[in-house]
């Protein structure tokens, strides 16, 4: 047995305590003046990376409309009579279809469990075609880039630069009345990202099946592994000449205490009926479910996790990649909420969407660019589900929202998405600012798609 020394701790720990960051970190060191929770709620992220496709998503399937829509997306286009038909509830709204691989979509909007916000993205401020080109409107810089763009999305940063994340700055903001969480409130099962960075708190970040387990110990219970963890103990217990090797150690403790607590208590969570796909989105969204089915265990009160999923950068072969990306969205995320239905949980638990951007509505051959506004989807028992919200628009290459190959302008702010579900969430109407930062520059403040 290789022996784990001091000097082999501090060189190789490193990395376990990127991926465990503990959650102690995150209440001992701050003030505030959140009030505790009374009760549960969930907000899970799904973050499409590349860019998703999204006028492919959610088609307008009345004649006109879907005539504007073929003619723009020309060999891309969906057949009309292959769409899965939606019926908004909104009166005087245009019918829709859903791309024809989302059926487990179609099944939870037909249901009230599922919207969409329409022609979404980022902006600093109300933002016309007209002012677009004689740049009469703050934008948000570097449009159309698939880092500056997530960035956007996560930190809703407009044109001022940011280090922290909304769901970060949310967390900072009810950290008192979260106290008593045997886990963080934020949860990455995808990575360090900056939608949860924060100044106060810091997110807990762990594999797609759960904790991951600290690089050198033995991965089977027993004497070996007995060995390596007293040997472990020793050394975080050490005493160390500077404040800088004692903070280290101290983080190495808090985060190995961490995994253990979240990992038992995801080897005692139910058995769920729920059967999940075998993707890399179904297993995060699977462990996402274990977890909420133990939140009394933790004491949880306020959740948000942060799941994702690749290969939405469909630069070429559209036609035949988008059926499988979009229909493992549908799945995973319809098993996940039939999962929060078997917990009797759903209307505590609300999953939504990000991605980079939308894409062109033209075509490049067999693919599309890099564009800005998209639709973006929201499932949870508090959705007010079975409708649309914000402004879709003429899918007309030149119309009124194109800046170029069919680059929507966005008619409704990522700010604006994310207040909604803040307020949802727990947020006060006096700290939705400091959630949304842009968002005082919008006339609605709550685009209604969630049951307050």
């Amino acid at each position: 047995m290789k022996t784990l020394n001091r000097r082999d701790f501090l060189r190789t720990s490193g990395a376990a305590a990127l991926f465990a960051a503990t959650p102690g970190l995150a209440y001992s060191q701050v003030v505030g003046g959140s009030a505790a929770f009374t009760d549960y709620r969930a907000l899970v992220c799904v973050f499409m990376f590349g860019g998703n496709d999204s006028y492919n998503m959610l088609v307008p399937n009345t004649s006109a409309e879907y005539e504007a829509y073929a003619t723009s997306r020309q060999n891309l286009a969906l057949l009309q009579q292959d769409l899965l038909p939606i019926t908004p509830a909104s009166s005087g709204m245009p019918d829709f279809g859903l791309h024809p691989s989302m059926g487990g979509i179609q099944g939870l909007f037909q249901s009230g469990d599922a919207a969409f916000v329409t022609n979404v993205g980022p902006l600093v401020e109300p933002t016309t075609k007209d002012q677009y080109f004689d740049k009469s409107v703050t934008l948000p810089p570097q449009l159309f880039s698939h880092n500056d763009q997530q960035d956007q999305w996560t930190s809703l940063r407009g044109n001022v630069p940011s280090k922290t994340g909304w769901a970060g700055r949310m967390a900072d903001l009810i950290r008192d009345g979260v106290a008593g969480q045997q886990m963080a409130t934020n949860a990455s099962l995808f990575g360090s990202n900056l939608f949860q960075s924060a100044d106060e708190t810091v997110a807990y970040v762990m594999g797609p099946n759960g904790p991951l387990q600290f690089e050198g110990f033995s991965t089977t219970p027993g004497d070996l592994l007995n060995e390596q963890r007293l040997a472990f103990n020793r050394i975080v217990d050490a005493g160390y000449d500077t404040i800088y090797e004692r903070g280290f150690a101290a983080v190495q403790r808090r985060a190995i205490d961490a995994a253990d607590t979240v990992t038992t208590a995801i080897d005692n969570a139910p058995t769920l009926n729920t059967v999940f796909p075998l993707s890399q989105l179904g297993t995060q969204l699977e462990t996402v479910a274990r977890l909420i089915a133990v939140r009394d265990e933790l004491q949880m009160q306020r959740q948000v996790f942060f799941v994702a999923t690749g290969g939405f950068d469909s630069h070429d072969n559209q036609n035949e990649d988008q059926p499988g990306l979009l229909g493992g969205i549908s799945e995973a995320i319809a098993a996940f909420h039939a999962a929060t239905v078997e917990l009797n949980i759903a209307d505590s638990v609300t999953t939504f969407t990000q991605s980079d951007f939308g894409r062109t509505l033209t075509s490049n051959g067999d693919g599309t660019d890099h564009a800005w506004a998209g639709n973006q989807l929201i499932v949870g028992g508090a959705v007010n589900g079975g409708d649309l919200y914000g402004s879709y628009p003429v899918l007309e290459i030149g119309g009124p929202e194109d800046v170029g190959g069919g680059r929507m302008i966005p008619s409704t702010s990522a700010d604006q998405y994310a207040a909604t579900l803040a307020r949802w969430f727990g947020i006060p109407e006096v700290d939705l600012d400091v959630v949304a930062p842009n968002l005082g520059n919008f006339v609605q403040r709550d685009l209604g798609f969630m049951i307050i």
